[in-house]
């Protein structure tokens, strides 16, 4: 049934392409652009990904071409069209950065076996997944081995519609001006080292995109439709905001009135500081202060944790610049508090409304706003760049679901994506994603938590700890979320069956938990001590409730295993390296998606324990406990996995110091003083 569908839309597609091309008025760029191109056949006729549909109406008659089409998806689809305009097709190319092999090492060979036969071949030289429009060195490397030239093409038509697409691919339509532009001939000597091969890639990708400009031109057709947003120039004016970005900012200001209301409920329920609440209305009571300054805002304590090295390197090689640190939480304002010290102010981060928003900017004046992992506030990115203001995004990352979402309201996402001068993304994928969404500037820089310093130890505390403990076995379940404590509970009472006296401590994600987390645990006829309340565990105490803030470091260094909380309830998990790198094994649920890459690494090298039920963590704790050799092995294998995925935090300060303004504040200083 599919391989009849496929052959009737293909043949009603080459149908449609045909029409297209004879109700069409041909123009070409250069003039003899078919003449020239037979002069070079056989070649490597490169175009854009979405954008190549009618180039086998390009070619003078008689002259045999061939196109590299994907086997998947609608691949399919487009390669029987081609079949039917007597195209040859090459099949299997088209894996880009995923796993799965989709037979690009075959498809290197068949295209060489066919330009030796004399036919001309076109390849997209963007690949799937993308990003759009950054040529890959597959094309590049296709030329070196057979010696044809790289023939830049393009196609465009007066009248097209360009669909939602990663590459927004556009089916040209019928009675139209049809423009055909072709670039200069590359060439890839064979003996090309690898910085010429990259500059004749970037030559490339610079060529399409010129070459692409003169088809739509040759239209008279407007490309900007056409171009994947993260594919307009870096230098172009931002995308307008959407209707749903303008309804956004619209509902903002009418809840604005509300946010006394809600910051006083939070207040009661410890999660603003009543003192400062007028930093939520986006009024700071300190002074901007003199020469360049740099605001920097993180979101919660994993992503403050990982932000402050970053400035601290930052500082060491720009002294001249300030820093203002915005969080959006206490106990992360509590950390940038006793961490920061003087080298930088901290505020809590506004309400986002417009006139919040407007006022925190105005009173800062930053001279660069650096935003970290999926910290997207719309009306304080819309009225920072409002005011000029660079904005880069670093250690981006992104959910799925966000992702989704996102590509649903492209009037939403491009406006706001597009306004990042720089994005520097964990890994490839959230690197492609963030392009797709209108990100113009994507590096992929690593994961900056990888590269934080162990978290902090309270000698102190911990010798109390030690003391209090009594040689007791134990281990601690870091970072829970609701309805995890109801599996650590249960997981304890297998344990404690086997080993007496063992000692479960939690330290919840949300230290406000603690007493209701200690109610739910008495209610199970479980003996509690609670660290809120000053209280050490005793003999007879079950379990331990850590909720207090910064001291994860402390009981990651106590115990030698850790269950890292919000995997074993939906919550796509929290960073296991802050107790790798104290040493302890690492336990995780299956909901570990916001680290996945981390977690994968370890998974290569066999350094976690996956648990899913409270019999799973009961089994891995009894398990290492009882095998000393097991639990020092998985503790090593841990610390050599995260060895092997540093190297973020030099990549990002580097990039950082390239976009950054220049040492304008330091020769303000040296002016006032001459």
């Amino acid at each position: 049934m599919k391989t009849r569908l496929t052959k009737f839309g293909g043949a009603n597609l080459a149908r449609f392409i045909r029409l297209v091309d004879k109700t069409s008025e041909h123009r070409f760029d250069p003039p003899d652009m078919q003449a020239r191109f037979e002069a070079e056949h056989p070649a490597i006729c490169a175009c854009w990904h979405g954008q190549f549909m009618m180039l086998a109406c390009s070619r003078p008659k008689g002259l045999k071409f061939a196109a590299m089409v994907a086997r998947h998806g609608d691949a399919e689809l487009i390669g029987e069209a081609m079949r039917r305009l007597d195209v040859e097709l090459i099949r299997g190319a088209g894996a880009g950065g995923r796993r799965k092999d989709r037979g690009g090492a075959y498809a290197l060979k068949a295209s060489m076996s066919t330009l030796k036969g004399g036919s001309s071949v076109v390849v997209t030289a963007d690949v799937p997944p993308g990003p759009a429009r950054r040529a890959g060195i597959g094309i590049i490397t296709l030329a070196r081995l057979s010696g044809r030239p790289i023939l830049p093409m393009a196609a465009a038509t007066s009248r097209y519609h360009s669909l939602n697409t990663w590459s927004r691919l556009t089916l040209n339509l019928p009675y139209s001006k049809l423009g055909f532009a072709m670039g200069d001939p590359i060439f890839v000597p064979r003996d090309a080292p690898a910085e010429e091969l990259e500059r004749l890639r970037q030559l490339l990708e610079d060529s399409l995109n010129e070459t692409t400009l003169r088809a739509y031109a040759l239209a008279g057709a407007d490309a900007d439709r056409a171009t994947p947003a993260g594919a307009r120039d870096p230098e172009a004016p931002a995308a307008e905001p959407g209707f749903g970005l303008k309804a956004y900012r619209a509902a903002m200001r009418v809840v604005q009135p509300a946010a006394p209301i809600v910051l006083r409920y939070r207040e009661r329920q410890g999660k603003e500081v009543a003192s400062r609440r007028s930093e939520r209305y986006g009024q700071a009571r300190i002074e901007r202060p003199k020469g360049t300054l740099v605001w920097v805002h993180a979101a919660s304590v994993g992503e403050t944790n990982a932000i402050l090295p970053v400035i601290a390197g930052l500082k060491a090689k720009r002294p001249d610049l300030k820093y203002l640190l915005t969080t959006g939480t206490v106990t992360s304002a509590r950390l940038a508090e006793e961490r920061l010290g003087d080298s930088a102010i901290h505020q809590f981060v506004p309400v986002d409304t417009p006139e919040f928003a407007r006022r925190f900017v105005a009173h800062w004046r930053p001279d660069a706003a650096v935003f970290t992992e999926s910290e997207i506030w719309p009306n304080l990115i819309l009225e920072t760049s409002a005011l000029s203001i660079p904005l880069l995004l670093v250690n981006a990352r992104m959910s799925k679901r966000s992702y989704s979402r996102w590509r649903k309201r492209p009037g939403m996402a491009s406006p706001l994506f597009n306004r990042f001068k720089l994005v520097l993304a964990q890994n490839d994928r959230f690197g492609r994603w963030y392009s797709e969404l209108g990100a113009r500037r994507v590096q992929v820089a690593g994961n900056l938590k990888i590269d934080a310093p162990p978290l902090p130890v309270d000698l102190v505390a911990y010798d109390e700890l030690i003391s209090a403990a009594k040689d007791r076995r134990g281990y601690v379940a870091a970072s829970t979320h609701p309805d995890e404590e109801e599996f650590i509970a249960d997981a304890h009472r297998k344990i404690a069956a086997v080993y007496d006296g063992f000692l479960t401590i939690i330290a919840p994600r949300h230290p406000e938990r603690g007493t209701a987390i200690a109610e739910m645990l008495k209610s199970k006829g479980l003996r509690v001590a609670q660290r809120s309340l000053q209280e050490l565990p005793s003999a007879s105490t079950d379990i331990y409730i850590a909720d207090t803030i910064g001291e994860l470091g402390t009981l990651y260094r106590l115990c030698p295993i850790a269950l890292i909380g919000g995997s074993l309830v939906d919550k796509g998990g929290q960073n296991p390296i802050e107790a790798i790198r104290h040493g302890a094994a690492v336990m995780t649920g299956p909901h570990f998606y916001n680290f996945r890459d981390i977690y994968d690494a370890l998974r290569i090298k066999g350094a976690v324990r996956e648990v899913t039920t409270a019999d799973d963590v009961a089994k891995a704790v009894i398990d290492l406990i009882g095998d000393e050799s097991g639990l020092d092995a998985l503790q090593k294998k841990g610390i050599a996995a995260v060895d092997e995925l540093t190297g973020a935090l030099d990549m990002t300060i580097a990039a950082l110091i390239e976009a950054l303004p220049g040492d304008e504040g330091g020769e303000k200083e040296l002016d006032r003083a001459s």
